[in-house]
């Protein structure tokens, strides 16, 4: 019984929660592993405990090469006819969540099959590289700030998920500070860019990009500050 609470629990959403504000008060900054050039003969090394649909392996392989740290945890890209209110959508494996340690948890990146337009419906590999590679950078921000988190404390973050959209908004917040950190910033702007120039995205879509996520313009300012203050060297 516990088992299919936690997946109705989940399957509503809750587990995109981030409480900013602890990382703010704790002065903690992302520190990333230096990124090197890749050729794309090497991005199948990425690969490792991955399952990746054929229409968007390389653009995939090529998001996680910025996160080299991931390469041993174990990620499912999966292909979904809709996503309720989402394009894409990161979660923790139920099964691995109640029955495996933080450090052996499996996840799970949902993918809509098709970007629904106002008249018509468009391929997800259809949409221009730097904006997949910015919509799956996110998503990958999202499973760096699942890592270190135990069961309880997903939960816990979700339950506060469905009680306020500013937990909503703390929680892409996260992301995208994951994301720009390891040197996605200019991906996740052409995304943000998309979305909300496109004409025949929905409006309904364009407004929760709008309030709950942040804006082209302050993603660029974390990227300036990203480069005034490079880690430093050991």
């Amino acid at each position: 019984m516990t088992y299919f609470v936690l997946n109705a629990l989940f399957s509503l959403h809750f587990l995109l929660i981030y409480n900013f504000s602890d990382l703010i008060d704790k002065n903690e900054p992302i520190n990333p592993p230096s990124k090197t050039e890749i050729d794309k003969g090497d991005l199948e090394r990425f690969s490792k405990n991955k399952t990746i649909p054929k229409e968007i392996r390389q653009v995939a392989l090529e998001a996680l090469s910025y996160f080299p740290d991931l390469i041993h945890t174990e990620i499912d890209f999966q292909f979904k006819n809709a996503i309720h209110g989402s394009v894409m959508q990161a979660q923790p494996k139920i099964s691995s969540l109640l029955f495996q340690n933080k450090q052996n948890r499996g996840y799970r990146i949902k993918i809509s099959r098709y970007l629904a337009l106002e008249d018509e419906t468009l391929p997800i590999e259809s949409l221009p590289k730097d904006v997949l590679l910015g919509w799956i950078g996110h998503e990958l921000g999202h499973i760096k700030d699942y890592l270190d988190r135990s069961a309880f404390n997903l939960l816990g973050f979700g339950v506060k998920y469905y009680l306020s959209n500013t937990f909503i908004s703390e929680a892409e917040i996260a992301a995208d500070s994951y994301a720009v950190a390891y040197g996605l910033g200019e991906k996740i702007i052409a995304t943000k860019n998309f979305v909300l120039n496109h004409e025949k995205i929905p409006l309904d879509y364009k407004k929760k990009i709008e309030t709950l996520y942040l804006s082209p313009g302050e993603i660029l300012s974390m990227v300036e500050m990203a480069e005034e203050s490079p880690t430093e060297e050991n």
